[in-house]
């Protein structure tokens, strides 16, 4: 096994730079759902929860558009501002700042590093990753895991790819915590095939039921594994906020087609139906 050398900052500039703890209420509530980058499509008035507006409903961030960074050992696509990849149209959704589209070669991976104050999720898709952290934990992950530390007051933690021969991509998932400055922990959670395969699977949420890790954040991430043809339905209530990302193939969202990587957000009361062209890994993010 060989660790990562020359590898980008660890933190993305949500943390560097504090950006979070110095902007009002009101920047921070909005979305930055209407800069460039992003595709409006209007919403099918039948899938209007409510007396919802349906206009604006849907917006898509593309796969294309994302940030990147490739230094042989990481390549890594970024929906949100990371490291040296800087938009600051693209600073996070909601308590939602990080979602890297992670693959890391045989034998390398994330020497040693730290955070705090933050919820960090991996999603393993292909492959395994070795967990190791400084409050004693340490786990191999596969697609049938999820993972959760909560940095709070500061954690130390690597990851790294365990397998000589094979690569691994994984989603690394950071939400703001609604509590600062707690105990550091870890958890991880089995997330079978069976569980998630055609139907919607709760993988995390701030009370940990159904199996799910517990996070510090009015927040719930979904997972589902669709064959072609199937779908799932998701019905986003008033004052929530949801964020669905494409992990692997194709999908139809409400009749627009969304491909790996891909990802389409509302802050709409309104009905998701979600048809697989291809078989595909999504996961849905519902929001305060």
């Amino acid at each position: 096994m060989q660790l990562g050398g020359a590898a980008p900052c660890w933190h993305p500039r949500t943390e560097t730079i504090d950006w979070v703890m110095i902007m009002n209420e009101s920047r921070r509530n909005m979305l930055s759902l209407t800069a460039a980058g992003l595709i409006h499509v209007a919403a099918d008035p039948d899938t209007v929860v409510g007396d919802e507006a349906p206009s604006m409903d849907l917006l898509i961030r593309q796969a294309a558009q994302r940030g990147h960074t490739d230094i042989g050992w990481l390549n890594s696509f970024h929906s949100f501002s990371f490291g040296e990849y800087y938009d600051q149209r693209h600073m996070g959704f909601r308590s939602l700042r990080v979602i890297n589209d992670d693959r890391i070669a045989a034998g390398r991976g994330f020497p040693t590093h730290p955070h705090r104050d933050m919820e960090i999720i991996s999603y393993v898709l292909e492959g395994s990753l070795q967990h190791k952290d400084s409050t004693g934990h340490g786990a191999i992950i596969t697609p049938d895991d999820i993972q959760m530390m909560s940095a709070g007051t500061g954690i130390t933690h690597s990851e790294y790819n365990p397998s000589p021969t094979d690569a691994n991509h994984f989603l690394q998932i950071w939400i703001e915590p609604g509590l600062k400055g707690v105990r550091p922990r870890y958890s991880d959670n089995k997330v079978t095939l069976d569980q998630k395969q055609n139907q919607w699977k709760k993988i995390a949420g701030p009370d940990g039921s159904n199996a799910s890790v517990s996070i510090h954040q009015d927040a719930s991430i979904f997972a589902t594994n669709l064959l072609a043809g199937q779908s799932a339905d998701y019905v986003v209530q008033r004052g929530r906020h949801a964020w669905l990302q494409v992990a692997r193939g194709e999908v139809m969202v409400n009749g627009t087609k969304l491909v790996s990587g891909d990802a389409v957000a509302t802050s709409r009361a309104t009905a998701l139906h979600i048809v697989a062209t291809q078989d595909s890994d999504a996961l849905l993010f519902d929001l305060a």
